[in-house]
């Protein structure tokens, strides 16, 4: 039982932190280049603002229950969870090192003016962005994975205990 409810909140925060993700690099981040860029600038800025809590939660509630799930199984199941929460810690180690210092930076462009080069640094955001979202889904992709091989394996194993539970009464 309590492997079933770990395995159901690993999926939703992982599937809530690449959802994020990948609506952010999907919808967001070609929207960014489109606007002006004071606008992005200010737009930015303030995102990172209530994004920067949510985020770090989902990230660390999808990594403690990856890990939490890979210490309560073995074998296969143990790898995909193992493999998920080291891809939740990448995502929330290329979020702290890579676009966190980045955002710093929009911030203080955001109140005075961008350098010459923030086409260079904006687009090395989007790369760590596209990075997190990757290492995110993945994660999550790994977890579906163990969920729906789980399943069909308690079906296989529930199937082949009444086959085996009606062989022995049609012998009897």
């Amino acid at each position: 039982m309590l492997v079933r409810v770990t395995k159901g909140l690993a999926l939703t925060f992982t599937g809530l932190l690449s959802g994020a993700f990948a609506y952010g690099a999907i919808n967001l981040g070609p929207t960014f280049w489109e606007v002006p860029l004071q606008m992005r600038l200010s737009f930015h800025a303030q995102l990172m603002t209530m994004n920067s809590p949510v985020m770090q939660t989902a990230m660390v509630a999808s990594s403690l229950s990856s890990l939490a799930l890979a210490v309560q199984t073995h074998g296969r199941e143990r790898l995909l969870a193992g493999g998920a929460a080291a891809l939740t810690v990448a995502s929330f180690f290329i979020t702290r090192f890579g676009n966190v210092p980045i955002n710093g930076r929009i911030k203080q462009w955001a109140v005075t003016s961008a350098p010459a080069d923030h086409v260079e640094i904006l687009q090395r955001w989007d790369m760590f962005n596209r990075m997190r979202t990757s290492t995110a889904l993945i994660a999550f992709i790994l977890l579906v994975v163990l969920a729906v091989a789980a399943n069909g394996q308690r079906r296989k194993t529930g199937a082949e205990a009444s086959g085996t539970a009606g062989a022995g009464r049609a012998e009897a």
